[in-house]
This record gives structure tokens, sequence and C-alpha cells, in this order.
């Protein structure tokens, strides 16, 4: 693909429609923390969580995927096994108390009407299904080697190659 934001990159995808699709880089953390990006949620989730690069799209924007466990509320939208999208907008005191994972964003990867479709033709991406667990990993560097040793097949064999095969 030749893009550098994407090099080794797990895409968790949680939009996509016929205006586009969007998605969250997992494995990219950033140094920056949640309380420096956004003061008024220090102290309010967790601790004072690693903020990632969702991708290249907006990067002066930020959300979060939760994790949450119990009944639904009529605000929670879950995209895959509990999981949902958090607006960093709203009051910390808005997010539901059955919230057990937290991952903050900036930015996001965003694709315009079927560019999306194109790439996945061009064979630019590997599509596979989404685990629940690799959203809120601690140890994100080898999680595209993990992801791709998980599948069956010549993809697994993927899990191998190196980052700079020159150096092999």
């Amino acid at each position: 693909m030749g893009d550098g934001n994407f090099e080794r990159a797990v895409v968790f995808m949680i939009k996509h429609s016929n205006e586009g699709s969007v998605g969250l880089v997992l494995n990219q953390p950033t140094h920056h923390h949640l309380s420096s990006l956004i003061p008024e949620w220090e102290g309010q989730i967790f601790e004072d969580s690693t903020v990632f690069r969702g991708g290249p799209v907006e990067l002066d924007s930020s959300l979060g995927l939760g994790r949450f466990v119990g009944d639904l509320n009529d605000n929670q939208t879950f995209i895959i096994a509990n999981v949902g999208v958090i607006d960093l907008a709203l009051p910390p005191q808005e997010i539901p108390e059955n919230l057990v994972n937290f991952r903050p964003y900036i930015g996001f990867s965003g694709w315009s009407p079927m560019q999306l479709e194109a790439e996945l033709a061009a064979n630019a991406w590997f599509v596979v299904d989404a685990d629940p667990q690799d959203i809120f990993r601690e140890e994100t560097e080898d999680l595209w080697s993990l992801v791709l040793r998980r599948q069956k097949g010549p993809m697994s064999w993927l899990s191998n190659y190196p980052p700079d095969p020159r150096v092999n």
C-alpha cells in the first residue's frame, strides 16, 4: 500500500456504509495521556490512559472505545461483543457506570465512499474477524503478528514477516 500510516497497523472498523468507512488503529500508542489532552477527564475513568493514534484523519478529534458489562442503556451502541464508541466530548460523568475497559484515541482512519472497497479489491488489506481482546490489549507492539498468527493457512505464515526484510 505504501502508506506509512498503516505499516503493520491493525485497524478496527467502527463504521462501514455507503457514505464511507471509519476505523481505529489499535496498535499505535502515543506518548500522550488522556488528562494532557482532555484535562476534565483526569481521574474520571480508570487510570490516566495512554492515548492511541486512531489514524491520520482529524488528529484534533478524539473518541474512545469502551467495553461494557451488564444491561445496555439507551445511549449505548455496540460494535462487537459489548464494545462501543465513547464520545469524549461528553462530560465524563455521563459515561455509564458499567464501563470496564477504556481506550482513548486521537484521529481516525477514514475512507470515502467505495475507497475501501477499491483497496480491498486491490488486496491492500487483510480482512479478519475482530477479537474484542485485541482492542484493550496492554502490549500492542506485536499485535499485527499476533492477529495474523491466529489465522488459518498461508495468512498465518505472514506473522513471521520481519519489519524490514533487508535485515532478515
